[in-house]
């Protein structure tokens, strides 16, 4: 049975237009990996924390670089 965090994380990079590239790289962990744990096929010691922490770190980062308006383009 799959864990009810790892349908929310996926939905969120859904919504958010996250990859799972993008994810793994963040988590410095190999996208194989991280989609075995999004799967439930690997279980790691606080993954639902660590993941979920680098999915809210990387929307901050992206609503961050989209709001700043760019240097000559009238903003």
């Amino acid at each position: 049975m799959k864990d009810k965090w790892t349908g929310d994380a996926v939905a969120i990079m859904h919504v958010y237009e996250v990859s799972q590239i993008q994810l793994a790289n963040k988590l410095h962990w190999n996208p194989k990996y991280l989609s075995s744990v999004l799967n439930c096929k690997r279980r790691p010691k606080n993954a639902e924390n660590t993941v979920m922490l680098a999915l809210i770190e990387l929307i901050c980062e992206k609503r961050t670089t989209e709001e700043v308006p760019k240097i000559g383009q009238g903003g």
